[in-house]
């Protein structure tokens, strides 16, 4: 036995070949400019800094349009080198990864038929790029822990403003910019309102959620924030379009998340709270019923003729767009076509605009029904990544609604706030969503 366990405790000769192979063969390979690459990428700390940046994004998205801009560059400096580009290649047969570079394609051959001024056709360009940002949040934050975080500070920063905004309307001197109306302390009233709008929104959802859960003290700190957003746009400045993205949301909230009685005892309040805010804010009063004095009077003064100018707007986009239906007149010729309509006109018919103030317009002026189909299947697809009833699917449901209704008032898409609201909304919330369907799958697995 002793005889048998020595040989088999010896090595073979193939054993003892190739160890001699691996003494000879030299030290390791050194590490590759590719491998260090890699390694640089998948550093933890480059991570957190790309999540830092997309909080410093959104938290400075209310009050700047340039402190943003400059986020976005160093986010994407940073982020480049975290993706594995294979993995993110693969994800392009997603619909919402693929649709926002297809939008973009369209936009740079429509240069080529445009009948506008090169100027023009290299401006409009721009608010269409910054959509092919989404796929690489979508990616990112489908990786990242912190995309609550992003969030958070978009809410922590648009509560802030709010507090200002009361401050400002007691106190004008407490403006940070000079802006057009009273309690608006940067920008405009239209863009304060999409922000309170929305965040009243997202945090309605935590605010049941505590509730049901019995958590009293959380509750309560939601519904006074959500308050304050909700007083703000009441009696100090809000835009018409954000009412009525307010009862679009209402309804959807109610379908989404409460049940029958839920529903009934949300429209009593609903209804109570709007004949209080009808009866207490003289302002609130006034937004409303100047629909009807602007439709009226708007041809004799232009001044106040923001119901008749979308309506004029409206009606010369509508024959733009029928005179070149299939892929319209190209990339930057909205203002091309408003010249050659203003011809022999005046007052409100004379006027030259490059954004017809309606983003289906907008689109069908400049790339027919081919846009069309592009934006529609665009904002589906983002749509369909938020069928969930988890914080981020309906944070994410909220942008992309509040989007499309607004949408069909403005060119919100295309403006630089609201469409940037739009590209971190869906990025950060889609990866969110994308994440947590993630770890269902291998769950789903299990349990078959």
């Amino acid at each position: 036995m002793k005889c048998r366990e020595n040989a088999w405790s010896q090595p073979s000769k193939h054993q003892q070949m190739r160890a001699e192979q691996a003494a000879w063969s030299g030290p390791a390979r050194p590490p590759t400019l590719r491998d260090r690459w890699q390694a640089f990428g998948k550093s933890a700390a480059l991570i957190r800094a790309a999540d830092g940046l997309a909080g410093l994004i959104a938290a400075s998205l209310p009050w700047s349009t340039t402190a943003p801009s400059i986020f976005i560059g160093l986010w994407l400096l940073v982020v480049t080198p975290t993706i594995d580009w294979r993995d993110y290649a693969r994800n392009f047969a997603q619909p919402a990864f693929a649709l926002p570079f297809a939008f973009l394609l369209l936009a740079l051959f429509g240069v080529l038929w445009s009948d506008g001024a090169w100027v023009d056709r290299l401006h409009a360009i721009k608010p269409v790029a910054k959509l092919v940002l989404i796929p690489a949040l979508l990616y990112h934050f489908s990786r990242s822990e912190r995309g609550l975080w992003v969030c958070a500070a978009f809410l922590l920063s648009c509560a802030l403003l709010a507090v200002l905004s009361w401050i400002v309307l007691l106190d004008p001197a407490w403006k940070i910019t000079a802006t057009a109306s009273a309690g608006v302390p940067v920008k405009n009233y239209i863009d304060q309102s999409q922000e309170f709008t929305l965040c009243a929104f997202v945090l309605a959802l935590p605010a049941l959620t505590f509730g049901r859960n019995g958590n009293t003290v959380a509750t309560a700190i939601c519904l006074a924030v959500n308050l304050l957003f909700v007083t703000s746009m009441v009696f100090v400045a809000s835009a018409r379009t954000a009412l009525l993205c307010t009862a679009v949301l209402l309804a959807l909230f109610a379908w989404k998340h409460l049940s029958r009685r839920a529903t009934l005892l949300l429209l009593a309040g609903t209804l109570a709270g709007s004949l209080v805010a009808w009866t207490t804010s003289s302002y609130l009063r006034q937004r409303i019923t100047d629909v009807a004095v602007e439709y009226r009077h708007g041809r004799e003064d232009i001044s106040r003729a923001s119901t008749a100018q979308r309506l004029t707007y409206w009606r010369k986009a509508l024959y733009a767009f029928a005179e070149a239906p299939l892929i319209g007149h190209g990339t930057g010729s909205i203002k091309r076509q408003f010249e050659r309509a203003a011809t022999g006109e005046s007052r409100l018919d004379a006027e030259i605009v490059s954004n017809p103030h309606n983003q289906t317009l907008n689109v069908a002026v400049q790339w027919g029904l081919l846009g069309l189909i592009l934006i529609y299947a665009m904002w589906i697809a983002h749509l369909r990544l938020f069928a969930g009833k988890e914080l981020a699917a309906w944070i994410g449901f909220v942008v992309v609604v509040q989007n499309f209704t607004n949408s069909l008032l403005n060119s919100h898409l295309f403006d630089f706030h609201e469409g940037w609201m739009y590209v971190l909304g869906v990025g950060v919330a889609g990866g969110m969503a994308l994440k947590t369907k993630a770890k269902r799958r291998p769950a789903a697995r299990l349990s078959d």
